[in-house]
């Protein structure tokens, strides 16, 4: 395993409980039965707080460390269109991205397409959520 993997999945700061928020998404994987549930408080459209749970493997937790550091103060029109690509980088090391979310790359590549429905399930939480929105 990619020792990087686990150093992402071990920041937890993120992996929170918040009492206050706008929005909420929980997500589960048929396949392995891993689940996330997503808390957020959007203002104006720019996503001010992330706050997940998990039981999942260490690649969903480090999608959902990752996704969440890369969210907060980001608008939710440029998340969303993070958040459509996203799928796609697993299959096109070519995609460029924003310098905002190049650091993305680092798990959602091919080397780690064996993981690919582990490493999505936050970014469908999050995606359910700006969808919900009607952005």
């Amino acid at each position: 395993m990619d020792l990087n993997i686990i150093k992402i999945a071990s920041d937890t700061s993120n992996n929170k409980v918040i009492k206050h928020y706008t929005d909420i998404a929980k997500q589960k994987n048929p396949l392995c039965g891993d689940h996330i549930e997503i808390k957020l408080n959007i203002y104006e459209n720019q996503i001010i707080d992330f706050a997940y749970q998990t039981k999942s493997c260490v690649f969903c937790q480090a999608s959902a460390s990752m996704l969440s550091k890369k969210t907060i103060k980001k608008d939710i029109i440029s998340t969303k269109k993070f958040l459509m690509i996203a799928e796609k980088l697993f299959e096109n090391d070519k995609i460029s991205l924003n310098s905002d979310w190049k650091t993305l790359k680092k798990i959602f590549n091919k080397k780690n397409l064996s993981r690919k429905e582990c490493l999505l399930l936050p970014i469908r939480a999050l995606l359910k959520i700006i969808k919900q929105r009607n952005v």
